[in-house]
């Protein structure tokens, strides 16, 4: 995949949170990592980054946890793949190869460009609040 390990395990936690935040449950940095199987300690530290970032809510205390607010919901996808990965994601040559620019395209570039722009699309298109949905959750749910 295009985006780092960091951002598909934020991707993960967020729509498992959005699933447990559409009946107004906080969910643990444990459950989440349950939830998507992920280490703990790895997790807590995307969370933090996601709630920093505005992405995700978090309360602390007995009652606390981490939560989507409405606002939240209506975020994209994009939104949490620039939090993560920067929009650099979606710009540069795919490949990494340092010549590669719109001066200078690698053999390659206009392809991944057409594919990025089409991803970076769909990502638009698509809310959290989509993937709050029991059907959208259950190939995001560890098995």
């Amino acid at each position: 995949m295009i985006f780092s390990k960091s951002c598909e395990y934020a991707i993960r936690a967020v729509i498992f949170i959005a699933h447990q935040s559409r009946n107004g449950k906080k969910v643990s940095i444990r459950e989440v990592a349950k939830g998507i199987d992920s280490p703990v300690h790895f997790i807590a530290k995307i969370l933090q980054f996601l709630s920093k970032r505005n992405i995700i809510q978090s309360t602390k205390g007995p009652n606390g946890g981490f939560y989507l607010d409405k606002r939240a919901m209506k975020q994209t996808l994009e939104d949490v793949v620039i939090a993560m990965d920067g929009a650099e994601v979606f710009e540069g040559c795919a490949l990494g190869l340092r010549y590669c620019s719109e001066a200078r395209p690698c053999p390659l570039h206009e392809d991944f460009k057409q594919i990025r722009a089409s991803i970076r699309e769909s990502l638009q298109s698509i809310t959290i609040g989509q993937f709050a949905e029991e059907d959208a959750i259950k190939p995001v749910l560890k098995r």
